[in-house]
């Protein structure tokens, strides 16, 4: 079997797919799977990690602004497009996948299209409610489109074959086990460990407010907390922080990452997750069974984000904090609230890992059988 997974711009696109990875290696060890995605895209990073071959080629955003940065911002995208159908092209005819799995993002279209072009076979996962623009434009082409959401297949009119299975979870973090990173982390620092994240970007503006929140904590001591600023942020977030009057080298309980690799071990140690609501990073924080306090992007199709979130809310697995409403005091307010009360915190963790599809990979697997049987 050899499959070529394609797609990437943020780890929500990329983690699903080393998620089936490594469930198929798991089934069949001798699989030939490879990687493509955009040159200086977080894939770059995270499938390497994970040992596999990773083919790259040049893509860039289009702006939807008709003023002059815009308009030689989309005729770079538009010449860097020319370039990475070539170089897809390259790809398949050196690797001869027998199929190409899509992940969504914009860095899946070259090798989808491609594929599709050449007879090769071609799935597509889309993980979030609302279906995105590749998806939605290759799922009449594809051979199938695996869903996380019931909602997502009406979205998708004149797909070949629309198959539910959830959204894939990575097998280290459905079987992550307390290993004492809390205690090797923060040595004698007591008390409750949170880890918050606003994705494997970062949010720039919500990095400023989690910047009161890191102060705060670092004052006050109730809880200590890991931190994953992304890596354009990263760069500003210790000096900002430091003018704010923390120092975060004797600040014990304060552990500022750029990102978080080591997630299955992180979010098995924490008591509390904040984050965003992208599909895949719910999918994990209940495949872990946390609770949870999100602040949805307002910043995507069809506000899908905060539409995920509330089904967690509703479920009183989680704690919504819309984006307009959230202040780093009221994201540390919250955190304490929910921490003193332990048993709400061991209910809310239960009911999450209700909702966890912890068997999508399963699912996506035999897909992937029976298209190439």
């Amino acid at each position: 079997m050899k499959i070529l997974f394609t797609g990437g711009g943020t780890a929500g696109h990329v983690n699903p797919a080393l998620a089936v990875a490594g469930y198929i290696k798991s089934q069949q060890p001798q699989a030939d799977i490879r990687f493509a995605g955009a040159e200086g895209a977080i894939e770059e990073r995270l499938v390497k990690r994970a040992g596999y071959p990773l083919y790259t080629f040049p893509l860039a955003g289009l702006s939807r602004k008709l003023n002059w940065k815009g308009i030689r911002q989309n005729v770079d995208a538009l010449s860097k497009a020319a370039k990475a159908s070539r170089r897809a092209r390259e790809i398949l005819g050196e690797f001869q996948p027998d199929l190409v799995l899509g992940t969504g993002g914009y860095a899946s279209y070259p090798a989808v299209q491609a594929a599709v072009r050449q007879g090769i076979r071609c799935a597509m996962l889309e993980v979030n409610a609302a279906p995105g623009m590749v998806v939605k434009r290759m799922s009449r082409k594809v051979d199938c489109v695996f869903t996380s959401f019931a909602e997502t297949g009406p979205q998708l009119p004149g797909a070949k074959k629309v198959v539910l299975t959830g959204s894939p979870v990575r097998q280290e973090i459905v079987n992550a086990r307390p290993d004492g990173l809390k205690q090797r982390l923060f040595g004698e620092e007591g008390g409750p460990m949170v880890v918050s994240f606003w994705g494997s970007v970062g949010a720039l503006y919500m990095n400023q407010k989690m910047s009161e929140c890191i102060k705060l904590c670092a004052q006050e001591k109730p809880f200590c907390l890991v931190h994953a600023a992304g890596a354009s942020n990263y760069k500003w977030m210790p000096e900002y922080i430091a003018k704010m009057g923390v120092d975060l080298e004797t600040a014990r309980n304060i552990d500022l990452r750029e990102y978080i690799f080591d997630m299955d071990k992180v979010l098995c140690e924490a008591d509390l997750v904040i984050c965003r609501a992208g599909a895949s990073t719910l999918a994990e924080v209940c495949a872990a069974g946390k609770p949870s306090i999100i602040v949805p992007s307002p910043y995507v199709a069809d506000n899908h984000q905060e539409k995920n979130a509330r089904v967690l809310e509703r479920y009183g697995a989680a704690v919504v904090i819309t984006e307009a409403e959230a202040t780093g005091k009221k994201i540390y307010d919250t955190a304490c609230q929910l921490l003193q009360d332990p048993a709400k915190l061991q209910e809310m963790g239960a009911k999450a890992r209700s909702l966890a599809k912890t068997d999508a990979v399963e699912q996506i697997y035999q897909g992937i059988c029976q298209l190439l049987a």
